[in-house]
C-alpha cells in the first residue's frame, strides 16, 4: 500500500562508501546512512522530528503563530499545547497539557487519548536544573475528544502498523561521553543518568519545566532579563507579550508519554499504556529483568547511594543468561507478538508484565564496551535483541564503557521530546551528577529492594521466541551503516556565503547518489510542525528541478560552468529549499494533507481517488532518501533504518566548524 510518509530518523555523520564526501562542500559533519538490503520491508514510519533545539526547524516564518482565536492571552509556559491554526486548530475553548496533570489512574488508548488535566500545586523540591518559573495556569481542561480530533488519525498509522517496530520505527540517540572521563565508569554513569531522569520526571509533572519556545529573536526574548519580566505580565496579556519579541511557544502534549508507557501489541491495532502512580524502574541485564522503586510512597526521588546501591546489586549478578530471552518478542510482527503476549499474560505471567509496562522507563545495562560509531549505531539502534524492551517509550542503554544512548519507540510521539529529555539528561548528569566515582553506595539489603521478575515459558513460548530469534537475526543482516565525518567548512561559512546549512547537505546527498547511481530519487526530510497545537510532522521535499540541475552541472558537466554560475545553481537550490522548509513548519506541505484526505476517505467508506493510484504518487512515496537533521551539544551520533528495501536511512549534522584552506 502506498503510504505519503516515510520513516524514522535520527542523528549525525554517515556516508555510503565515501559518495558524500565529494560533493559535501562547506558542509562539516557529513550524514550518516543505513541502508536495507532486504526485499521484504514494505512499510515506512513517520520520522522523528528534531526540533529547534536540535535544529530541524532550519526557518521559521515571523509569525507561526497567529493570534489564537479562543480566549486570550497566555504566554502558555502553563500549556504543553501552544495556540495553534489552520488544520490543526479543530476546535476551541481552553486547553492544558500533561505538565499539569494529576496521577490518575492508569490509562490506555488506541488514539490520541491522555487523561484530563487538573490543577497541581508546584512543589519547589523537584527543579530541574535552571527551571524556576512555575506554570501561570494549571486549572483549565483539555478535552480528550480535541487530541483524538486533531492527533488520531496520526496515531492510528503507528498503532495499525503491523511489522516489527525494531528497524521499522525505533530510531536512537546516542550521547557524547561525560566530559569527565572518570564518570563514565557504567555503575557511575548509569546512577547519575538514572537520578537526571527521575528529576526531570519530577520536574514535568510539578509543572516547572521550561517551556519549548522558538526564538526568532533570541536576543532579546532567550535572556534573563526577558524571563524575569514575563513572569510579572498577567496571564491574559503574557503571550502578546512573548509574540511582541517574536518568541513562540511550541507543543509539548506528548511529553507526559515519555514515562510509565508502553505500546501493547493487539490484534489489528496496539494500544498505548500509561499508569503515573507507578513508581518503579525496570532494568535489563544479560536478558535479565529487574525492578526496584526510585520514588518513595510520597513521590520523592529514592536517595542517590540507593540507588546506585541496587544497580551494583544488578551488575553483580553472575547468572547466566536466559536460554530463551523473552525481549526477543517485542521483535516479532505485532500480531504475532500479540497473540504470544495473551498466552504469555494466561500462563501466570500477568503481574509481571503489568511491572514491565507500567515502570517508569527501561535501563539496559550491557556487559561489553563499545568498539567504534559502527558498532555503537547497531548496538544502540538494534543491538542482539536480548537486553531492549522495544515496547517501552524509551530505553536508556549504558554499554559496559559508559557509552549511553536512548532507543525510543515511535508511536507516542517525535525525537522533539526525546532530544529535550536527552540534553536536560546530559547537562544535568555531567554538571550536577548524583555521585561521583569515589561514592560510596548505600549500606541497604538490595536482595529485598531488587525484585527479578522470574517469567513462565510453555513451549508453545519457546517456540516463538526460537522464531522471533530467527526473524530478527536475519532481519539485522540486511542492515549495512556507515558513516563519514567531512571536517572542512561548517555552518558559519555557509553564512557567510549567504547559502543555508540545511540546502547545501540536502544538495550533497543528491550529488553523490547520481554519482553513484546515475539517476536523483525522491527524498524525503522531516520537519516539526510543533508550531502548532498537537503538531507532528510535515515533509520537506528537498530534490526539486534545481537541486537536479545543480547536481547534474557539478557532477557530469562541471567545466561547462564557471564558478560563479555554479555558486548562482546552489543560491538557487538554497532559496527554494528555504521556501519548502517555510511552508512545511507552516502545514503548507502536501504530504500530510493528502495523508488526511486519504483517512477521511477510508474513514467514510469513499472509493480511494485515482490520485492514489497514480504510479507517479506511489513513486514519490518511495523514498529511496529518507534524511533528518539535529544539532545538539549532548548528541555523539543518531540512527535510524531505510524506510524502503533498496533506500538509504541518513542522519547529518551541519556543526559550527571554521573554514580552513
Amino acid at each position: 500500500m502506498v503510504r505519503p510518509w516515510a520513516g524514522p530518523a535520527g542523528g549525525r555523520g554517515r556516508s555510503w562508501a565515501g559518495q558524500a564526501a565529494g560533493p559535501f562542500v562547506g558542509g562539516a559533519g557529513g550524514p550518516e546512512v543505513a541502508r536495507r538490503t532486504d526485499a521484504s520491508r514494505t512499510h515506512g514510519a513517520d520520522p522523528v522530528t528534531w526540533g529547534p533545539r536540535g535544529g530541524g526547524l532550519v526557518s521559521v516564518p515571523s509569525n507561526p503563530h497567529p493570534l489564537p482565536s479562543r480566549r486570550p492571552g497566555r504566554w502558555w509556559p502553563a500549556c504543553c499545547c501552544a495556540p495553534g491554526s489552520g488544520a490543526l486548530q479543530l476546535a476551541r475553548g481552553p486547553c492544558v497539557g500533561p505538565l499539569a496533570r494529576a496521577r490518575g489512574p492508569a490509562s490506555t488508548c488506541s488514539a490520541a487519548s491522555c487523561p484530563p488535566c487538573t490543577t497541581r500545586t508546584a512543589c519547589p523540591g523537584c527543579l530541574f536544573l535552571n527551571l524556576k518559573t512555575p506554570l501561570r495556569d494549571t486549572s483549565v481542561h483539555r478535552s480528550l475528544s480535541w487530541m483524538m480530533a486533531s492527533s488520531g488519525p496520526w496515531f492510528d498509522m503507528y498503532l495499525c502498523a503491523r511489522d516489527s517496530i525494531v528497524l521499522n520505527f525505533n530510531p536512537f540517540m546516542a550521547f557524547n561521553p561525560d566530559p569527565k572521563s572518570e564518570y563514565n565508569d557504567q555503575l557511575t554513569r548509569a546512577t547519575n543518568m538514572t537520578v537526571s531522569a527521575i528529576r526531570f520526571l519530577k520536574t514535568l509533572r510539578a509543572g516547572l519545566l521550561e517551556p519549548e519556545v522558538f526564538h526568532l529573536n533570541p536576543a532579546k526574548s532567550d535572556t534573563d532579563t526577558f524571563k524575569r519580566l514575563i513572569r510579572f505580565v498577567p496571564s491574559s496579556l503574557s503571550w502578546y507579550g512573548a509574540y511582541l519579541v517574536n518568541a513562540y511557544p511550541l507543543d509539548m502534549s506528548q511529553y507526559f508519554r515519555l514515562f510509565n508507557s508502553t505500546r501493547l501489541p493487539k490484534p489489528i491495532q496496539d494500544e498505548l499504556f500509561t499508569n503515573e502512580k507507578a513508581r518503579h524502574l525496570l532494568v535489563l541485564r544479560k536478558g535479565h529483568f529487574y525492578v526496584f522503586d526510585v520514588l518513595d510512597q510520597d513521590g520523592n526521588i529514592v536517595g542517590a547511594s540507593e540507588i546506585q546501591a541496587h544497580l551494583k546489586y544488578i551488575l553483580s549478578d553472575s547468572s547466566p543468561a536466559p536460554e530463551f530471552p523473552l525481549a526477543y518478542l517485542t521483535t516479532e510482527n505485532r500480531d504475532v507478538w500479540a497473540e504470544l503476549r495473551r498466552k504469555l499474560a494466561s500462563g501466570g505471567n500477568e503481574e509481571a508484565l503489568r511491572k514491565v509496562d507500567s515502570a517508569v522507563f527501561c535501563l539496559c545495562l550491557d556487559d561489553f564496551p563499545i568498539k567504534d560509531l559502527i558498532h555503537l549505531s547497531h548496538n544502540m539502534l538494534h543491538g542482539d535483541g536480548t537486553n531492549r524492551w522495544f515496547d517501552k517509550s524509551f530505553n536508556l542503554i549504558i554499554a559496559k564503557d559508559g557509552t549511553a544512548a536512548i532507543n525510543f519507540e515511535h508511536a507516542w510521539g517525535d525525537g522533539v521530546a526525546v532530544l529535550r529529555f536527552l540534553n536536560e539528561v546530559f547537562k544535568d548528569s555531567t554538571q550536577a551528577p548524583a555521585v561521583t566515582p569515589q561514592s560510596q553506595p548505600a549500606r541497604t539489603d538490595s536482595s529485598v529492594a531488587v525484585q527479578k521478575l522470574n517469567f513462565k515459558l510453555n513451549d508453545a513460548l519457546k517456540t516463538g521466541i526460537s522464531t522471533a530469534k530467527e526473524k530478527f537475526d536475519a532481519t539485522v543482516k540486511t542492515l549495512t551503516v556507515d558513516l563519514i565525518q567531512f571536517q572542512r567548512g561548517g555552518k558559519e561559512f555557509l553564512k557567510k556565503q549567504k547559502l543555508s546549512p540545511d540546502s547545501v547537505a540536502q544538495l550533497a546527498f543528491q550529488m553523490a547518489f547520481l554519482r553513484q547511481y546515475g539517476q536523483t530519487v525522491a527524498t524525503y526530510e522531516s520537519c516539526s510542525t510543533a508550531a502548532f497545537k498537537h503538531g507532528r510532522t510535515e515533509t520537506i521535499r528537498p530534490a526539486s528541478i534545481f537541486t537536479k540541475r545543480c547536481s547534474q552541472a557539478f557532477v557530469r558537466e562541471p567545466s561547462k560552468y564557471s564558478a560563479g554560475e555554479l555558486q548562482q545553481m546552489m543560491t538557487k537550490c538554497s532559496t527554494y529549499h528555504g521556501q519548502l522548509t517555510k511552508e512545511a513548519a507552516m502545514g503548507q506541505g502536501f504530504d500530510r494533507h493528502l495523508f488526511a484526505l486519504r483517512y477521511l476517505a477510508a474513514a467514510k467508506g469513499i472509493a480511494l481517488p485515482e490520485l492514489y493510484l497514480d504510479p507517479a504518487y506511489g513513486q514519490i512515496n518511495h523514498n529511496i532518501l529518507s534524511t533528518s537533521t539535529l544539532n545538539s551539544p549532548a548528541v555523539n551520533i543518531g540512527g535510524f533504518a531505510p524506510v524502503v528495501p533498496d533506500g538509504f536511512g541518513i542522519g547529518y549534522q551541519v556543526p559550527c566548524i571554521p573554514w580552513f584552506d
